[in-house]
């Protein structure tokens, strides 16, 4: 799988999860894994696999970063997939297997935005990642 497709793909298992728990549903996170890969959980790329565990995990304690750089916005009045997006993105920069520069990060983010939200969200996606993605800050 090219890494555009597993990045896109752990977008959308993010995006996935965030709706089944704002419905109050149990997330099966493997099977929820496997029905958008297509593909039984122990095959699924370990990219997609870490980034939404990474997600999870640590989404507590991201979403107030987030808030912390959004002037008089809170992180629950954002699109779902927007959310999802920048979960992602924090995960790919911060828990990532290799290094991955902050810029390419940010590329990739703008990129889904413009594909997948409103033509206003790129720049706040562009504008919020590059206050975020901050090592040792």
């Amino acid at each position: 799988m090219k890494r555009k497709e597993a990045e896109e793909k752990t977008i959308f298992v993010i995006y996935d999860v965030i709706l089944y728990t704002e419905m109050g549903k149990v997330v099966d996170l493997e099977s929820m894994i496997s029905g958008i890969c297509g593909a039984p959980y122990e095959k699924v790329d370990p990219f997609i696999k870490r980034m939404t565990i990474a997600a999870l995990k640590h989404m507590q304690e991201i979403i107030p970063v987030y808030e912390k750089h959004m002037r008089g916005w809170v992180w629950s009045r954002l699109d779902h997939l927007e959310q999802a997006l920048l979960l992602f993105s924090y995960c790919h920069y911060f828990y990532g297997i290799e290094d991955t520069d902050r810029k390419i990060v940010i590329n990739v983010a703008v990129e889904f935005a413009k594909e997948y939200l409103d033509a206003k969200a790129k720049g706040f996606v562009n504008a919020i990642l590059d206050k975020v993605l901050v090592k040792n800050a």
